[in-house]
């Protein structure tokens, strides 16, 4: 990885940002035909972009799909944390696109407009609620985590198949992505001072450190959860479509 990184960053700096704006516009758009468009299910898998599975009330209106009512959580978690402003602050806003030292400032002064920043405002003070989404994108990652373990029970009783280690594979990395989130690392135990002063300080301590290793990798959670998000609902697509067919590796009973 650290090979990988050191490639990237000698590559030219608008590089990244157009990256950026590439990758999150191509997830924008498949989502939204994803959850619109066509349905999620097939068999015991469920679409991460569909879970949890809630009723459609009847006086709603006809463009609204039953994934509509959950999938804001996720998506306003992922669109106020703090990796993903910065990444898209610069990827399209250009707020700044890259930052530079002061030398190659005087080459390129409206790369940077550090001085000038004002802080966030506006439409963008609404990120302040990024710990309430936390909140309820936990509630959904447990829901996600029951999906994954409904993918062993099919037809033909217990299997683990290809199907069903691409889901577990999806909740691990968005429960790494979920639980490495500054807000989570702040609400476990970096709103403390004093550990030894309070009841369940030296378990408060060690989960404290656990999710800060995690946070040191946050924005690698963040993009490959988002990956994985997009081959599980892309293989659920292929099923659906009977272009594959989910290759068993054990099975017992039935």
């Amino acid at each position: 990885m650290s090979a990988i990184a050191s490639a990237w960053k000698k590559l030219p700096w608008w590089v990244e940002p157009s990256a950026v704006v590439l990758v999150l516009t191509v997830f924008g758009v498949y989502s939204f035909v994803a959850i619109a468009l066509f349905g999620g299910e097939y068999q015991q898998f469920v679409s991460p972009f569909y879970s949890p599975e809630v009723p459609l009330p009847g006086w709603m209106p006809g463009f609204v799909t039953a994934p509509m009512l959950v999938l804001w959580i996720p998506l306003g978690f992922r669109a106020t944390c703090y990796y993903y402003r910065k990444a898209y602050y610069r990827a399209f806003f250009w707020d700044p696109p890259a930052c530079l030292s002061k030398a190659q400032q005087l080459d390129r002064p409206w790369a940077s407009n550090a001085e000038s920043y004002r802080g966030e405002r506006a439409l963008f003070v609404l990120n302040n609620v990024h710990r309430y989404f936390l909140y309820a994108s936990i509630i959904v990652v447990a829901f996600l985590w029951f999906e994954a373990f409904r993918t062993l029970f099919g037809p033909q009783g217990f299997q683990i198949s290809v199907g069903s280690l691409l889901w577990f594979l999806n909740i691990v990395l968005l429960s790494a992505y979920t639980f490495s989130c500054h807000s989570f690392r702040h609400l476990v135990g970096g709103n403390k001072d004093c550990y030894s002063c309070i009841r369940g300080g030296n378990a408060r301590r060690k989960t404290y450190n656990f999710v800060s290793r995690l946070n040191a990798r946050h924005p690698q959670w963040a993009w490959y959860s988002l990956f994985s998000l997009l081959a599980t609902d892309i293989y659920l697509r292929l099923l659906q479509a009977g272009a594959i067919t989910d290759f068993t590796i054990i099975h017992f009973g039935g």
